[in-house]
């Protein structure tokens, strides 16, 4: 029966390419996250407050 070669190089090459791409990627803080959602909810309820239209009642 044939053995099986295991090479560290190959098994790890995902990995290194992974964080290549990791460096290279755009950081957004979770707090701008946040306060942009935040933002956009402030923005649809001024709208839908100046056009009438809330509060929605069933």
């Amino acid at each position: 029966m044939a053995k099986k070669k295991s090479s560290g190089l190959q098994s790890s090459a995902g990995l290194m390419r992974y964080y290549e791409a990791d460096k290279n990627s755009i950081k957004i803080p979770p707090q701008a996250i946040l306060v942009s959602g935040i933002l956009v909810v402030l923005v649809v309820l001024g709208v839908s407050y100046m056009y009438g239209t809330w509060p929605i009642i069933g």
